[in-house]
């Protein structure tokens, strides 16, 4: 990876958090990054609906946005912040969000993306690999249960 990616994915990484347990992304930080305004990214979601499945974004509920709200700074409706609830947007929401908009910022941005996921996916296997040769190096030899080995099935 270039120096210039790396900031980028440490960048990306910084704006990442956790809600209904899966890693997301606010369309504000999105849009941040794809270099577009936020009304544009949420109408571009809104006309390519069908590319957007449940498990690609969701909308915020007002509880979770006061949660977020109290934990970050941010402008109150009534002095002209957000309006409506944000949308979350998860890993491969980001990616599909990149693939709707036309600005040279999200078409340089989303091969990264798939980069990254590949990275992390790769890691995964490694990770998962790791633990499961630790496991099997660490299970007891046992021997057969003795009411399954001597039990004979009769009519």
């Amino acid at each position: 990876m270039s120096k210039s990616e790396i900031v980028l994915a440490r960048k990306v990484h910084s704006k990442i958090l956790v809600l209904r347990r899966q890693k997301v992304i606010l369309d504000a930080d999105l849009a941040e990054l794809y270099g577009v305004p936020v009304k544009r990214l949420n109408e571009q979601v809104k006309r390519n609906a069908s590319r957007f499945p449940l498990d690609f974004l969701f909308c915020l509920t007002h509880t979770e946005y006061d949660n977020l709200r109290s934990q970050f700074a941010s402008s109150s409706s009534a002095h002209g912040g957000r309006r409506y609830l944000p949308f979350a947007f998860t890993e491969h929401g980001a990616i599909m969000a990149a693939t709707v908009l036309n600005s040279r910022r999200a078409i340089k941005i989303a091969p990264l993306c798939w980069l990254i996921q590949l990275e992390v996916a790769i890691c995964d296997l490694k990770f998962s690999w790791h633990a499961s040769t630790r496991a099997v190096r660490t299970l007891p030899d046992t021997p057969p249960h003795p009411v399954a080995s001597s039990t004979r099935i009769t009519r």
